[in-house]
């Protein structure tokens, strides 16, 4: 007798642990897939953000080298400058006459439109 009660208890108990695990993997696919939705969702929000964001910078270029067409050329020169030498190792040679040591002392006896900028 206490056998066969010992097996339907262990029965029961496979029957409950078995329940369980197929609730666990149910609760768990439905957390990854909730997730999913939430990361899919964030990562349109941020693209959306940023496009927004690059339409008003855009603008504001747009604006502001549209005011002084020698700063918008001089900025550009910059970028370029920045956007090729990354690295702190990197190392460029110029010729002193070029258009980048005439940006920072002046042509001409004028102003480098640096200097003009910070002035005003």
């Amino acid at each position: 007798v206490y056998r066969r009660m010992q097996s339907e208890r262990n029965r029961v108990a496979n029957e409950l642990r078995a329940q369980g695990g197929a609730e666990s993997e149910k609760i768990r696919a439905d957390a990854d897939r909730q997730r999913e939705v939430i990361i899919a969702e964030a990562y349109r929000d941020a693209q959306k953000i940023k496009g927004e964001g690059d339409a008003k910078a855009s603008t504001l270029y747009a604006d502001a080298f549209g005011r002084d067409a020698q700063f918008a050329q001089f900025y550009r020169s910059l970028e370029a400058y920045r956007s090729t030498f990354r690295s702190k190792s990197d190392v460029m040679v110029l010729d002193p006459g070029s258009d980048f040591f005439r940006a920072f002392r002046g042509s001409g006896g004028g102003n480098a439109p640096a200097a003009a900028a910070v002035r005003k």
